[in-house]
């Protein structure tokens, strides 16, 4: 099973560039390395006028480009769809991040910054990132420290290996 880490906080929390150069440093030590970004509106990225998009407009539920470099799936849902449902498509990675999906109960690390609301503790909080340590008993990292986050996750991807 790939594991899986979500990167939880609330806005301007400092996720998406921390998770830039996460993957970065993981990438640099040879990691295949998926990301799941949550996102609270409703993103589009088709676009009218595309074949894929006229596809979707005729009814397709599923609309799936390919070329020889990377492939892009479009799927309609009926409810929301929860991380389980979206992570069983992934495969031929060694971690899976996300960026979001705090109200998952599945391992979590938090991202926060002075003057930005803290998420709270909570039992899947596996580490803290942040200008300071705020919980008790967790991992805590400051937000300049890429290499020891890496080393961090390396470890959970060596353990869920053996």
């Amino acid at each position: 099973m790939i594991p899986l880490i979500s990167f939880v906080g609330y806005s301007d929390s400092g996720k998406t560039t921390l998770l830039v150069k996460v993957i970065s440093e993981l990438k640099s030590r040879g990691y295949r390395i998926a990301v799941i970004k949550h996102d609270g509106h409703d993103f589009e990225i088709d676009h009218k006028g595309t074949d894929t998009y006229k596809h979707r407009q005729a009814g397709a539920d599923i609309v799936c480009i390919a070329s020889s470099k990377k492939v892009a799936i479009i799927e309609n849902f009926t409810h929301p769809p929860v991380l389980d449902d979206i992570v069983q498509s992934i495969t031929n990675v060694d971690l899976i991040l996300t960026e979001g999906f705090k109200q998952e109960k599945k391992p979590q690390i938090e991202v926060h910054r002075q003057g930005i609301e803290c998420i709270g503790p909570k039992k899947n909080r596996i580490a803290l990132i942040a200008d300071q340590q705020i919980y008790e008993g967790v991992p805590y990292f400051k937000l300049d420290e890429i290499e020891a986050v890496a080393d961090f996750l390396e470890n959970i991807i060596q353990d869920s290996t053996l």
